[in-house]
Parts: C-alpha cells; sequence; structure tokens
C-alpha cells in the first residue's frame, strides 16, 4: 500500500495568533512539503481546488508543474479537479502537459468537490449538477481513449476529428473518480473500470468498507480484472511523536473547520470530549504518534483491500513545522512499517 498526502493549501486565519498566510507563502510551503515527501519515497502528493480566500489553490495543475520541476519519484495528483465546471479538453491538455513535464507522474482526480462556488463562477447550472459530471466524464475518457475524438453533448461545442494535444507521456493519462461516499459514484467507477478515491471527511473510515465492496462488484460486472480497480483512502488528522500533543496540537485547527461547516451548513460545534473521542485511538480522526497511525493504516488497509492511503494533516492551516514534522515522521517511520505489513 502506498502513502501519500492531500492538501487544499489552507491558509486560513490562525486561531491561536490570528496570522493568515499570504498566498504567496503558502504555495512555498507546499512546494517544500511536496520535496520533502518526494526525497521520503512516499508515493503520491494531491492537490485540491478551490475558489475562496481561505485556500491557496485554484488551478491545482500550475502548482503541480512547480512541483514536477523539483521532485523525481512521487505521482502529482489533483484532490479533486471540480470537473462539472472544467472544460474536459482543457483540463486534459493541462494535466497532460503536466505528465510530459514529470516523465509520466501525473494524475488528474475528479470530481464534483465539497463546495459549489465554482458554479456561479464559470457560468454552470447547479440544476445541472448531476448531468454535468456525468457528460464530462465521459468526454475525458473519450479524448484518453480516442485520437482524434469526435463526439457531440449538451454543455459545450461539439468536436469533429480533433486531436487534443498533447497525448500523455505513456499510452493513457491516469485518470481517477473521487467521492465522498455517494454509492452511484463508486458504482460508476467501478463499471469504467477507474481508480476510486474516497475523501473520508468524517466518521470511522470502516463505514467504506460497503462502498469499496460495490466498487469492486460493479468493476466485476463490467468487465475489469479485480488487479485493475485501485482504491485510494484518506485520512484527516496530525502526526506527532507524542499522541498527546499530536491531538492537542490538531485541535484548534479541526475546531476552525468545524465551526465554519456549522455557520455554513448547520452542523452542531463539536465539544472538545467528542473530539477527543473521535481521536481516540486514531479511530475517526487519524492524530497520534506514529505507533498509532501506522496501525490504523493497515488496520484499514486490509479491511478495504486499499492500494494507497492519502494523509491531510495541514487542515485549516496547521502550522508549517508541525506539518512538515507530520510528513518525516510519515515517511521514516510509519511508511517502513506499513510496507513490512502490507507490501
Amino acid at each position: 500500500m502506498e502513502l501519500g498526502i492531500y492538501s487544499f493549501a489552507d491558509r486560513n486565519p490562525d486561531p491561536l495568533t490570528g496570522e493568515q498566510l499570504s498566498v504567496s507563502q503558502a504555495l512555498a510551503n507546499t512546494l517544500e512539503r511536496i520535496k520533502l515527501a518526494d526525497e521520503l519515497g512516499l508515493g503520491f502528493y494531491g492537490l485540491g481546488e478551490h475558489h475562496l480566500e481561505n485556500y491557496a489553490i485554484s488551478n491545482p495543475g500550475t502548482v503541480l508543474a512547480a512541483a514536477a520541476s523539483i521532485t523525481e519519484r512521487i505521482t502529482l495528483s489533483s484532490a479533486v479537479t471540480v470537473l462539472s465546471t472544467e472544460d474536459p479538453v482543457r483540463v486534459y491538455q493541462q494535466f497532460t502537459t503536466l505528465d510530459q513535464l514529470s516523465g509520466g507522474r501525473a494524475e488528474l482526480l475528479a470530481g464534483r468537490g465539497s463546495f459549489t462556488e465554482s458554479f456561479p463562477l464559470f457560468g454552470a447550472d447547479l440544476g445541472d449538477y448531476d448531468d454535468l459530471y456525468e457528460e464530462k466524464l465521459a468526454l475525458l475518457l473519450r479524448i484518453d481513449r480516442e485520437d482524434p475524438v469526435t463526439w457531440s453533448g449538451r454543455f459545450r461545442p461539439p468536436l469533429e476529428n480533433a486531436r487534443i494535444l498533447p497525448r500523455p507521456y505513456g499510452e493513457h493519462l491516469r485518470i481517477s473518480v473521487g467521492t465522498g461516499g455517494n454509492p452511484e459514484s463508486s458504482i460508476r467507477a467501478g463499471v469504467l473500470g477507474l481508480p476510486v478515491v474516497y475523501a473520508v471527511i468524517g466518521g470511522e473510515p470502516e463505514r467504506f468498507a460497503p462502498l469499496v465492496d460495490l466498487y469492486r462488484r460493479a468493476g466485476e460486472a463490467g468487465g475489469h480484472a479485480p488487479e485493475d480497480l485501485h482504491v485510494t483512502m484518506s485520512a484527516i488528522g496530525l502526526i506527532a511523536k507524542n499522541s498527546q500533543d499530536a491531538k492537542d496540537s490538531f485541535y484548534p485547527y479541526w475546531l476552525e473547520t468545524m465551526k465554519y461547516g456549522a455557520r455554513a451548513r448547520g452542523w452542531a460545534v463539536p465539544t472538545r470530549a467528542e473530539y477527543d473521542t473521535f481521536t481516540h485511538n486514531s479511530q475517526a480522526l487519524f492524530t497520534g504518534s506514529p505507533d498509532e497511525i501506522a496501525d490504523r493504516l493497515i488496520t484499514v488497509g486490509r479491511l478495504v483491500g486499499a492500494d494507497r492511503y492519502a494523509m491531510q494533516m495541514d487542515w485549516s492551516g496547521v502550522p508549517h513545522a508541525k506539518v512538515m514534522t507530520a510528513i518525516e515522521l510519515l515517511g521514516t517511520e510509519i511508511l517502513p512499517v506499513v510496507r513490512k505489513e502490507l507490501g
């Protein structure tokens, strides 16, 4: 099982100091983290797309291209690209360019996104939420599999014997499907034979096991070999040498996100006691010591048969030094244990 990192390049005002990173500093920190992850032998690094004040990245492909110039082995991915409001032709060109720059290390993770700010920004109708994604994913896959391509649909002009260039470094661009737990998304990814990435934002990851099973059964029904169906799980948390240090350090930043969710979506703001329950033995939030996190990665990885596990550790702007320490511990202390147990 590969280990890697996902990030939205959060730049929320620090809940302890009130300071907010500039966009340029948040991007510089991001590149430093990707370089360290590459040096430590982590498998992949994914950057999410947002169009909000408290996130530094609206175009993951641009930042990943910068990362390609300072790394050698690590896979460079979006996490996610909001495909519903992208032009599949243009986003394919962005990521095949990245693929060529990096020698075949690009991955396009296509999803709907957990926010909807891109819909009015790019003139998309939320009423077409499902249809937009379905059509654009289908076109993206056609572009990857056919050269030239002829196509017509509802949401963009038709293509007639069109060559979409550049082509990938290898035969195909790696295209994955991201989901927060929608059963239809698991079925779609399985039927198409695409890798699936589960965004575990809350709750214990064991609850995703039935969805992974659904994905694999859909893939088998679609005629895909089991070894061609790939699963990435993700986790929110923080790693520190001492378990309680990790829990205490992460709490104020996690709470800021929960407060935002309470305002935007009507959640109840969790208490510290609830947080302590979520982090106990890293059951829901992967927050603790290297031994604790390694045990959870192995347990969940075995349960769902995951190929990869992604840690998201800069939640709401956790300080750069703490994130760098967490990445180092993931690469030096956790990765060898996971490799020994799971390969």
